[in-house]
């Protein structure tokens, strides 16, 4: 059995590829309503939770990231079902537990990340919500490490003290932290702190990964990253969305549908459930990861909207064969558009006129 290594060991010496947003592909699978984004599958779909992470998997993540984002109390409590919290927390770190142990005969076990995340009640004026947000984080590391979390993910976070106090706690569990966060259309943190200064504070008070993850697409993602890259010494994390967001609306939540700007969607707006026209494809998402490898940014993803393709593209940037490359495409097979001396010429034709 080869040796299972650390995070650290791993981005020593290599990239980790981490898989996320799983909010969007289990929507897409029809077992989450969108809007509330509650992870209830990992109690009610446990079998269909399991298969999203041995699809990404599949595609080359290396690690295997618990799904409770979004499974935090105060959002229990909006649904009215907080007795599910712990039972819902412990179900989805047993699963991603089964799928990190169990990665294919000869190969080395993909890591174990807990997850905590922005809890959209941080208060910067008010005490006593901190106090319970620190909390809600304390409860649910503690199950991560319950669990046999190799380290903990906190992420997408828009205020900066709700990330420091998310790093302080992960800090106590003894085991490693990666902190990603996201700033939204102002292009700052919601409390006033830049994003290179939260990156800065957070690498400062012991964080082992830094970085960024979701709201923004590799347009509007890079940019901050090269500056991050600069400044910092420790690994610097890298999880866009597969979107295309721009310099004008630099998140998903604001995006426009260039082809239909009048978004047919009951709520008005193409986020969260009307993006498809806006979507990367995959060679977007392989550039993305190729330009972050230059830049030494070595533990690599996609969040929300991402699919096990985007993972596999990225495993191939960085030169590894995947199970999944085994279904690369062979355009040279395409019935109208390859170079297969089987292909009659008069369909060939076809391909420069379809």
């Amino acid at each position: 059995m080869t040796k299972k290594r650390t995070l650290l060991e791993r981005l020593e010496n290599d990239s980790v590829i981490c898989a996320e947003g799983f909010l969007f592909e289990a929507e897409r699978r029809g077992y989450l309503a969108s809007g509330e984004f509650v992870p209830e599958l990992s109690l009610e779909n446990p079998e269909a939770l399991k298969n999203i992470h041995l699809d990404f998997q599949h595609a080359g993540s290396d690690i295997v990231e618990a799904f409770t984002y979004n499974g935090h109390r105060e959002k229990l409590r909006v649904i009215g079902k907080e007795e599910l919290l712990e039972p819902l927390n412990r179900a989805a770190l047993k699963i991603a537990k089964n799928v990190a142990d169990n990665p294919g005969e000869g190969k080395e076990k993909n890591l174990l990340a807990g997850n905590i995340s922005n809890t959209n009640i941080w208060d910067p004026n008010d005490k006593s919500i901190q106090k319970e947000i620190r909390s809600m984080f304390s409860e649910m590391i503690g199950w991560s490490v319950d669990e046999g979390a190799d380290f903990i993910v906190g992420e997408t976070f828009y205020y900066a003290e709700e990330a420091y106090t998310a790093l302080e706690e992960i800090k106590k569990s003894g085991l490693p932290a990666v902190l990603t966060i996201a700033p939204m259309g102002e292009n700052i943190m919601r409390d006033g702190v830049s994003v290179i200064d939260t990156c800065k504070e957070l690498e400062q008070r012991g964080a082992d990964v830094v970085g960024m993850n979701c709201f923004r697409g590799p347009n509007t993602m890079l940019p901050y990253l090269k500056d991050i890259r600069e400044v910092l010494k420790c690994h610097v994390a890298a999880l866009p969305i597969p979107y295309r967001t721009n310099n004008n609306q630099p998140t998903f939540f604001n995006l426009d549908d260039n082809n239909n700007c009048s978004c047919p969607s009951p709520h008005g707006r193409t986020f969260p459930t009307a993006l498809d026209p806006l979507y990367c494809n995959r060679y977007e998402i392989r550039n993305f990861a190729e330009e972050a490898i230059k830049l030494n940014i070595k533990y690599l993803g996609v969040c929300c909207g991402a699919a096990p393709i985007h993972i596999r593209e990225i495993a191939e940037a960085l030169g590894r064969n995947v199970p999944a490359s085994r279904y690369k495409e062979k355009m040279e097979n395409h019935f109208m558009y390859g170079v297969n001396e089987r292909i009659p010429e008069h369909i060939k034709k076809y391909g420069d006129k379809a």
